[in-house]
């Protein structure tokens, strides 16, 4: 699905995986779930492009539905997949992440959730074997010139990811606009967080950047612009 010039979407409001293309390529945002890989491999033929035009693969934090066809597309393709250092160990299969608080809860959203990522594959997602670490502030030789925004709080290596290029911010699981939980929607806290506090600091601090597109990694994209994202997840903290 095309959001905009050079700008696209695959997988749907329970799990999203982000592509920014120029003509050098394709940036990947997320992995997803390994059951996307059907849905990235259509997109790229519409796109008149395929896995070997990925030029690297950006993961947001390591949780698994996160980390999906990564290592496919490594394994295969050559793909590089780049973390951030305090989540490279998780995304390796090294450790697995504390366990998270899940908050609220809705029977109903709850177990549609745990369907879909089920039946693509969600429990049986393999760790990537290498991964090359990144850190807050840093450029990215790819497609869109990503620039890294350290984001802790979900988790202690979750980033954002900015590409001027697409006027986009790619923020993971720091916020959604749709909580799998719950089926609340609108921008918010997102669940399974470790560090609320330094979550909702991490987000804060997005205020000084523009982009027209806030892309979560659960829920429908956001192209409301950056600050008024940010005011609204305030308000839901708020109450």
């Amino acid at each position: 699905m095309e959001l905009a010039p050079s700008l696209h979407r695959i997988g749907s409001d329970m799990v999203n995986v982000y592509l920014i293309e120029d003509s050098g390529g394709i940036t990947v945002i997320d992995a997803g779930i390994p059951g996307l890989w059907k849905e990235l491999v259509a997109e790229l033929e519409v796109m008149g492009r395929s896995p070997d035009d990925i030029r690297g693969v950006i993961l947001t934090h390591a949780d698994s539905d996160h980390v999906g066809f990564a290592e496919r597309l490594r394994e295969e393709h050559g793909v590089p997949i780049y973390v951030h250092e305090a989540d490279a160990a998780q995304a390796r299969g090294e450790i697995e992440k504390k366990n998270p608080p899940w908050g609220k809860l809705k029977i109903g959203p709850t177990l549609s959730f745990l369907w879909y990522a089920g039946r693509r594959g969600g429990m049986k997602v393999i760790p990537v074997a290498e991964v090359r670490t990144v850190a807050n502030g840093e450029v990215l030789d790819l497609p869109g010139r990503p620039r890294i925004v350290h984001t802790p709080g979900h988790s202690p290596g979750s980033i954002a990811i900015h590409s001027d290029q697409v006027s986009a911010l790619f923020v993971g699981d720091a916020m959604t606009t749709r909580h799998v939980l719950t089926g609340a929607t609108g921008p918010q806290p997102a669940p399974f967080t470790l560090d609320e506090k330094t979550a909702m600091t991490s987000i804060e601090n997005w205020r000084q950047i523009d982009a027209r597109w806030v892309l979560p990694g659960h829920g429908y994209p956001w192209d409301g612009g950056v600050a008024e994202a940010v005011d609204r997840v305030a308000a839901a903290v708020a109450g």
